[in-house]
């Protein structure tokens, strides 16, 4: 599969490189530098060992050439598999993909020659057919990476990060928004382009995450309430042309914060293995929310689904930025929980780890507790209400929400078992997050989805 859930393309009438021919030749294959017998049956320099006709070289090339075709629409759905890590060995690998022995060993050769993957053939790790131990794969830790970079409403950061979701580097995170996106984002690229400078990486391209819905096709932030940003700004213009002016190689793309915090969570976090995986996170201010159906995110006809931080749960409750009233981006984000506690916001810190502290340390304390189940239950009612409309096989939580779950996780379940038809029926299993910085996890995904879509159309040619 690859990294839409879709099946392996057919090959095109490229070839993969010579160098997984000779791999596959050392893994038990058919290729060799003479005469090529038939799949299952030994080369000689004699007379044919078989009872049929003799292969000539020109049908051992024809044969090669064929099997190697194979492989280049196999090197795709190979590298997704690598990269989520759901192939640690070739001999899973070849399970995965339904290929023989030769063409998994051309492909995983193919991809280590491309500098993403390392083949490791020493015994260890699970084990081959017929008792063999399993050549071991991994990602190779001084290839490529993909320039991350995410805009919120107290600063900004910029990272590296290679396949499997690794941080490589990551730039100190600075804490003032300029209400111009083009200075925002021209200081974040910067950013991101000394890091590539000082690390000498390879870039395979730039994502970028903003706290706001990003409109399709258009790539406008249509709604970025917690930046002072115009309503509809051009971010992904704005940020690929920042991305061309500082040199970086590779397309620049643009998504919700949430969105691909869940994308991240659901290949390489809390949400590995999910069909139907709901994301709800607070952010630094606002709530969002995300869904990934079969390894998809769900993004609306034209981007915009999953705005679920405009549920309402409290419809007594404060104005909300969107004109409304009690919806769940003002009653169930950290400014919520520090007013409900009776905390004045310091500039100190972001709200978000200002809220986490307050939870963390004097959670004991009365007005804390309090505050702390009102945000429960205001939360519970929110989840409740999407478990009915989605039917979710697993629910994950981001940001304060991880943590209110930490500080009383039977409170929270039992909210969203008492208001969901679902939730009486067994329950949704509901997890915190596991990654660290998520949603710049999810933007290097965004970069490097081309790349895991056709890896040698991608790199082959600058490699």
């Amino acid at each position: 599969m690859n990294g839409n859930g879709a099946p392996p393309r057919a090959g095109d009438a490229s070839t993969v490189s010579a160098a997984s021919a000779a791999s596959a030749a050392t893994s038990g294959s058919a290729v060799s530098p003479g005469p090529v017998a038939s799949s299952g049956s030994a080369a000689t320099s004699g007379p044919a060992a078989t009872s049929g006709p003799a292969a000539t070289p020109g049908s051992a090339a024809s044969s090669a050439r064929a099997r190697l075709e194979r492989g280049r629409g196999a090197l795709g759905p190979a590298l997704e598999l690598v990269h989520t890590g759901r192939a640690p060995t070739r001999a899973v690998l070849t399970a995965e993909l339904g290929v023989t022995r030769a063409t998994a060993g051309a492909v995983a050769a193919e991809l280590e020659a491309l500098g993403l993957i390392r083949v490791d053939s020493r015994p260890g790790g699970a084990g081959g057919t017929q008792g063999r131990p399993s050549h071991r794969l991994s990602i190779d830790e001084n290839g490529p990476v993909a320039l991350a970079a995410q805009v919120h409403s107290d600063g900004f950061r910029a990272a590296l990060v290679g396949l499997g979701g690794r941080i490589v580097a990551t730039a100190p995170g600075k804490v003032t928004v300029s209400a111009d996106p083009a200075q925002v984002l021209g200081a974040v690229v910067g950013a991101g382009a000394a890091l590539l400078a000082e690390t000498g990486r390879r870039c395979v391209g730039a994502g970028l995450a903003v706290p706001s819905a990003v409109a399709e096709p258009d790539g406008t932030a249509l709604n970025p309430l917690h930046l002072a940003w115009p309503a509809g700004a051009p971010v992904r213009d704005i940020f690929t042309e920042c991305v061309k002016a500082a040199g970086i190689d590779g397309p620049a793309l643009t998504g919700n914060d949430v969105n691909l915090a869940a994308l991240a969570e659901h290949r390489h976090g809390a949400g590995r293995s999910a069909q139907h995986l709901l994301c709800v996170a607070t952010g630094h201010r606002g709530v969002g929310g995300a869904l990934v159906l079969d390894g998809r995110l769900h993004s609306g006809s034209s981007g915009l689904a999953l705005e679920v931080g405009h549920l309402t749960v409290n419809p007594e409750g404060r104005p909300c930025h969107c004109g409304s009233r009690g919806c769940l981006d003002v009653e169930a984000d950290p400014l919520a929980f520090l007013t409900a506690a009776g905390r004045t916001p310091g500039p100190e810190v972001s709200l978000l780890q200002q809220a986490r502290d307050l939870l963390r340390e004097e959670y004991a304390e009365p007005a804390v507790r309090a505050a702390a189940e009102e945000l429960i239950d205001r939360l519970g009612l929110g989840l409740a209400g999407l478990v009915n409309i989605l039917n979710p096989d697993r629910i994950i939580l981001g940001g304060l929400h991880r943590e209110l779950l930490s500080a009383d996780p039977e409170r929270l379940r039992a909210v969203v078992a008492d208001r969901s038809l679902w939730g009486r029926s067994g329950g949704v299993p509901i997890l915190p997050c596991t990654l660290d910085h998520n949603s710049l996890v999810g933007a290097a995904e965004l970069a490097w989805q081309p790349v895991l879509d056709d890896p040698l159309g991608a790199l082959g040619a600058a490699a």
